[in-house]
């Protein structure tokens, strides 16, 4: 056993961590295999982005995933995590352009095989840091299983899904409005535009009819799209035109001569009641032009620049010193031109949403360009019902309703993206773009050949998958990838053993982006849903509500965060205010109670140790300790009982919070300090401590899921272990029986314990000057109460004086009228309001009594037992009325 002189006397954490958790990886703990004999516990790392590094919403979703994945191993379960990452497209290939940009590379003066060598080795390089990383917190995956979603096995999965869907007819390829980023110079889908409240100009401009007949007000807040305007669209009962339907207007800057359309499409009451119709530019304006046989005119290059297309005649020359400049560069000189020709009638100041690119916060322009979708209504049907119908539960239950709405509103989606890195689409085309969906060159051949097709410039498509594309297959391809776009019915043992995984731990944010998809990914190829209960965690935001972000320098480094307090103080700190899909206030203050907490818990073991050297086995047990081990046994299997059933509900925040309630206030304030001898030299029963040891292995245990390093290495120090002892593969608590109204007797106890250090304080009298007591009838825990309140033997007497402690049912008195007696008048005023309040609080409880008893409903219909318990409730409540007015009396003379 190690000298008490050789235990520190604070948690030292940087030195066990790294120790504990090589131990546990030599020991193969965190490795699953299938195993008949055991249930399974899966869960599937949400896989964070190859470029990242830790985040402060890294560390709460995978302490979450940790607490749980540790809790089920204690249970017995095979439990089984999945790490990995995502290859995130867009992120990816914009921090090679980056590194390349460094090196004075421009992606322009590479062809795709030189920049995907250059991105490779910047994944080796820099890809795996995320992972290693979240080894500091402690988290327990299976490394083993670890998966990339460009590894090759994983890469096949996925054109196995683009060919399946292909050939089932939910894929096409069309030419559409999509979202475009022109940084990131991508398509989006619609999940990945975040629309933002921006104050924006809406500009009325003139456009002048040809027959100089008059002019018409177009309002629009992007004047610098006039240049591809081909129409000018209004309502045909709108009676303020209605004359000029059928008329041309002559486009400001370009001179392009258009006509004037009517279409019920337009809202008379917005705006002028007169629309400019932009095809490229606008998704509304597109179907105007399909509907009205309208010509197309690009306005601007996938880079967000003007267009020189829209020069289209000599009529428009004027336009050419826009040619080039930046969208929002040629906004404002637009206007200022505009305004000087005399062609705007006023400028109003509005505040409307704009679209964000997701990933670049680049404004999303509405583009049109040949991508490819995925129909998503048919194949969405499943993984709505399984939701709707409870198969798979969102926690909280409040997202149910935005995840149904979204679901029954579904858009077919985009998955084609502009990019290099990623998936690239086994389309291939020939020199007449027919179009061959397969995996390799010889396949395309062939199939063009099978149909009488051209084989000239056989090509593949130069676009790759949405990210997204990949990672709706996570909890089916890293258990078996060929289950995707396959027609086998024998799937492999990892997939019939661990699919559909248990719990998903994720955003809310991507509740549609990841969650939604792979539950319709679950029943296309899984034939079930992926998993069973999705536990939506809040964002991190700082003490202030604002979320976190480089730019506002409110987010910790989570790493410094651990060298500074320790990975068990920053994982119970992270979820000390994390409820679920409520959104999480961090202060580094919680960082510090986690500490505190850590080394509660240390200094509890170090009285523990310490008591051991005292044992003996000729030493009596007191009283107070058989009651505190009683009480407190009782008590642990209660609370034991609540914890379960906040997991099962996964009310984690509450089973954090129970958890640490009962060892810092019930094991270590109330439990130690009762079995502790009251005097320094006095041996302790050796039963006492063996039975000591064993409450305490028991919080061990259940506070191993949320602190497990400093967990494991008390239990290592509390008493020799053997080989393959160790606490993270402990059985977690088996639940027992208790005796429930001991537990109320125990609250009840610490409630007079409370009440008398409470006067204490308030009398000034010292914690270690013992008072005499008196009550009128004894009872067994008496010991107890003298043990924690440092009281002398109660004395059993029916004339009793000095200061009654309010009680239900108990007059218990403290002999300290002499005390009072040399107060101070400051002191003795106190009292006398403290006195009065607890009069007042007596005298409402007398009166809601004597109200019950006076209604005769009640004294006819209730049971005799229960008026008769109302009537010494009556008969108590008089007296202590009495009892705390004779106080007083004598406190005010006292005073005068």
């Amino acid at each position: 056993m190690i000298d008490q002189k050789d235990i520190p006397k604070v948690f030292e954490p940087q030195k066990v961590e790294s120790k504990w958790y090589e131990h546990w990886l030599n020991n193969h703990y965190f490795n699953s295999q299938p195993d008949p004999n055991k249930k399974p516990y899966t869960i599937v790392m949400p896989p964070p982005n190859v470029t990242g590094v830790l985040h402060m919403g890294h560390m709460l979703n995978n302490t979450i995933q940790d607490v749980l994945i540790r809790r089920k191993r204690m249970q017995g379960y095979n439990a089984c995590w999945v790490p990995g990452t995502d290859h995130a497209s867009i992120a990816t290939e914009a921090k090679v352009v980056k590194m390349l940009a460094e090196k004075g590379i421009k992606k322009s003066d590479l062809n795709r095989e030189e920049f995907l060598k250059y991105a490779w080795e910047w994944k080796e390089k820099y890809g795996g840091i995320i992972l290693e990383q979240l080894k500091k917190l402690g988290a327990s995956c299976d490394w083993k299983r670890t998966t990339f979603t460009m590894d090759e096995k994983y890469s096949d999965s996925v054109l196995n899904a683009f060919i399946d869907l292909y050939r089932k007819g939910y894929i096409y390829r069309g030419y559409r409005m999509i979202n475009w980023d022109p940084v990131g110079l991508t398509a989006l889908s619609d999940e990945e535009v975040i629309y933002k409240e921006s104050n924006s100009q809406l500009v009325f401009v003139k456009y002048f009819l040809e027959d100089n007949s008059g002019h018409i007000t177009i309002a629009t807040t992007r004047p610098e799209t006039i240049m591809a305007d081909v129409a000018v669209c209004v309502h045909p009962d709108d009676q303020r035109y209605k004359h000029l339907i059928g008329k041309k207007v002559i486009v400001p800057i370009v001179n392009r001569i258009v006509p004037i359309i009517a279409d019920t499409y337009i809202d008379p009451t917005f705006g002028t009641g007169a629309l400019k119709v932009t095809p490229a530019h606008d998704i509304a304006d597109y179907e105007l032009g399909v509907k009205h046989q309208l010509p197309i005119i690009i306005g601007l290059t996938p880079d967000g620049k003007i267009s020189k297309e829209i020069i289209d005649s000599p009529r428009s020359k004027y336009a050419d010193q826009y040619i080039g400049l930046d969208r929002f560069v040629c906004r404002k000189k637009i206007i200022k031109d505009l305004e000087e020709l005399g062609l705007i009638q006023k400028i109003e100041t509005i505040k409307n949403k704009v679209g964000h690119s997701e990933r670049t916060d680049a404004v999303v322009e509405p583009y049109l360009s040949y991508q490819w979708f995925v129909k998503m209504n048919d194949i969405s049907k499943a993984a709505l019902d399984a939701v709707l119908k409870g198969d798979v539960k969102l926690i909280p239950d409040k997202f149910i309703n935005t995840y149904k709405h979204w679901m029954e509103n579904v858009k077919d989606w985009c998955i084609s993206r502009q990019l290099w890195w990623g998936h690239r689409i086994p389309a291939w085309y020939n020199e007449n773009n027919d179009i061959a969906v397969c995996k390799t060159k010889e396949e395309a051949i062939e199939f063009f050949q099978k149909n009488n097709l051209s084989t000239n410039n056989v090509r593949q498509d130069e676009d790759v998958l949405d990210t997204w594309f990949s990672s709706w297959l996570w909890p089916i391809s890293v258990f078996d990838p060929t289950v995707v776009g396959s027609d086998k019915k024998e799937f492999n043992d990892d997939f019939k053993y661990y699919y559909p995984t248990n719990d998903l731990v994720t955003a809310p944010e991507i509740l549609f982006f990841w969650v939604a998809r792979m539950i319709i990914a679950g029943y296309l190829w899984g034939n079930n849903k992926p998993f069973t209960n999705v536990y939506l965690t809040g964002i991190v935001r700082d003490k202030l509500g604002r979320k976190m972000s480089k730019s506002l320098g409110n987010s910790p480094d989570p790493l410094d965060l651990i060298e500074k307090y320790g990975a068990d103080a920053v994982r119970v700190g992270m979820l000390f205010s994390s409820p679920a899909g409520n959104d999480l206030l961090f202060d580094e203050e919680y960082c510090v109670q986690g500490r505190n907490f850590a080394n509660k818990i240390w200094n509890a073991f170090r009285l523990i140790h310490q008591l051991q050297q005292r044992t003996s086995t000729e030493q009596n047990i007191h009283n107070y300790q058989s009651q505190a081990i009683e009480l407190f046994e009782n008590y642990f299997y209660k609370q034991l009982d609540t914890i379960n059933d906040a997991f099962e509900k996964f009310r984690l925040n509450d089973a954090l919070m129970l958890t640490y309630k009962l060892i810092w206030d019930d094991f270590c304030s109330w439990y130690l300090e009762a079995i502790k001898p009251n005097d320094i030299n006095e041996k302790i029963n050796s039963n006492v401590i063996q039975k000591t040891i064993e409450l305490f292995e028991n919080i061990l245990k259940i506070l191993h899921p949320w602190m497990p390093f400093v967990s494991e290495e008390i239990w290592h120090l509390l008493k020799n272990r053997k080989d393959k002892e160790d606490l993270i593969i402990q059985s977690w608590p088996e639940t027992q029986k208790y005796n429930l109204q001991l537990v109320e007797l125990y609250e009840d106890l610490k409630n007079i314990v409370t009440q008398i250090r409470e006067v204490r304080a308030r009398v000034q009298i010292s914690p270690k000057e013992k008072l005499n007591w008196t009550e009128n009838i004894s009872y067994k825990h008496d010991n107890w109460i003298e043990k924690l309140a440092h009281l002398n033997t109660k004395q059993i007497s029916e004339n009793t004086s000095g200061k009654l402690i309010v009680h239900p049912s108990r007059k218990i008195y403290l002999n300290i009228e002499e005390k009072i007696s040399g107060l101070n008048i400051e002191t003795i005023e106190t009292e006398i309001k403290k006195l009065s309040k607890e009069l007042e609080y007596l005298q409402g409880f007398l009166e809601s009594v004597q109200k019950k008893l006076s209604n005769e409903k009640f004294i006819q219909n209730a049971k005799s037992e229960l008026v008769e318990k109302e009537r010494q409730k009556e008969k108590d409540t008089l007296q202590k009325i009495e009892a705390i007015r004779d106080q007083l009396q004598k406190l005010k003379t006292q005073a005068l």
